[in-house]
């Protein structure tokens, strides 16, 4: 069976479908991983939505 880190405590745990958290430990592991992405501590790098130009607008 594969072991894996929990991504936010690093304790051990196995990858199997009794697991209903994996990657994470626990379900406070997930939550706390879950608000991290939701105050933006995590970001998928790429240019921001703000530095796009606007989309053509067809007048016509």
């Amino acid at each position: 069976m594969p072991v894996v880190a929990c991504p936010t405590c690093g304790k051990k745990v196995e990858w199997t479908e009794a697991n209903k958290y994996r990657p994470f430990c626990s379900e406070r592991c997930k939550q706390i991983d879950l608000g991290a992405w939701a105050e933006e501590k995590f970001v998928i790098p790429g240019p921001s939505i703000d530095d796009e130009p606007p989309p053509d607008k067809d007048n016509g």
